[in-house]
């Protein structure tokens, strides 16, 4: 017996790169910066990482292939500092979001060491599409 997989299911018909993407998505996670993801309306989500220590110029935001990447990196500042003990490291990240067709970024702000990203879902027109059958 054969196992059958999401993507070879026969009535999701061009799913196929969807258990791909799933696993894609899943290997990314390593746990910086933590995130949430809120349904703030029907049809807009926000994701808010926690980026403390970063200024606006040490984080970019693009959408690459359907997916949302948020990059960040810090500037290392500390050469003329002497710490006694350094808890707080400038490390740089990249975290990934994977974007379904439709989902736009709709802007970003930050505020109190949170970077939010506003998502917004299209709604698509309802359209009924009659096929004739053809003589053959």
């Amino acid at each position: 017996m054969t196992k059958m997989t999401l993507g070879t299911h026969p009535f999701l018909l061009g799913f196929d790169q969807l258990e791909r993407l799933v696993e894609r998505t899943a290997k990314s996670e390593n746990g910086y910066p933590p995130y949430n993801i809120e349904h703030v309306q029907e049809n807009a989500f926000r994701i808010t990482l926690a980026v403390a220590g970063f200024r606006d110029d040490d984080l970019s935001i693009t959408v690459e292939n359907r997916q949302l990447v948020v990059r960040g990196k810090q500037t290392d500042d500390s050469a003329d500092r002497v710490f006694l003990h350094r808890g707080i490291a400038a490390r740089q990240f990249q975290r990934t979001f994977l974007l379904a067709d439709g989902v736009d970024v709709a802007g970003a702000s930050m505020e109190h060491g949170l970077l939010h990203i506003d998502l917004a879902r299209a709604v698509p027109e309802q359209v009924v599409q009659t096929i004739s059958i053809s003589k053959t």
